[in-house]
């Protein structure tokens, strides 16, 4: 596969078929597609962990978050490993840069800015990532499980969890509430 066929900063976002009940109407970041497989970050599945409870376990302050967001699943692959996802550079230790304005670091210098007030403005954590084979998303592609569309930071970051799976079907000029049982899923 070349090149170009990669899917790279894209939103993989779940078709109201999709078998696996674990990734059912989820919308997922892209992070990494390439000839050895594929790498996403789940960003609509919010967990019953609260940022500052996280931080609070791991000895960080957390008196600058302000709202106190949830901690998102990631996917069901090392469950214990952090992501956040964010905007603005900022020297972190660990920050890879998927495009423009999008940034994933997963050390634990942000984390700490975070909770001390001085972290990027927009930003989500999770806890875990979805991840392919070599081929296996391309498979699944092809037998209509997802659909792709370029990353939207509105999407990412500024809707509720609960409206981004429609958000970014609509992003694919799908309108799912006209899909059986599509409506209403988070």
């Amino acid at each position: 596969m070349s090149q170009d066929h990669f899917l790279k900063n894209q939103f993989l976002v779940a078709m109201p078929g999709m078998q696996d009940e674990t990734f059912n109407h989820t919308v997922s970041l892209l992070c990494e597609h390439n000839d050895k497989g594929a790498v996403a970050l789940v960003i609509n599945r919010p967990t019953d962990l609260a940022l500052s409870a996280m931080l609070e376990q791991m000895g960080l302050s957390h008196d600058g978050i302000g709202d106190d967001p949830p901690i998102y699943w990631g996917g069901p692959v090392q469950p214990e490993r952090g992501f956040v996802v964010h905007r603005e550079p900022g020297g972190w230790e660990s920050c890879l840069h998927v495009q423009d304005d999008l940034y994933i670091t997963t050390s634990r210098d942000i984390l700490s800015a975070i909770g001390n007030g001085r972290g990027p403005r927009d930003y989500l954590v999770t806890l875990g990532y979805a991840g392919w084979s070599a081929g296996q998303l391309e498979d699944e592609i092809l037998h209509n499980s997802w659909l792709n569309t370029p990353v939207n930071g509105d999407v990412l970051f500024a809707l509720p969890p609960r409206e981004r799976w429609q958000a970014a079907t609509r992003l694919l000029g799908v309108d799912v509430t006209q899909l059986t049982g599509a409506a209403g899923h988070a």
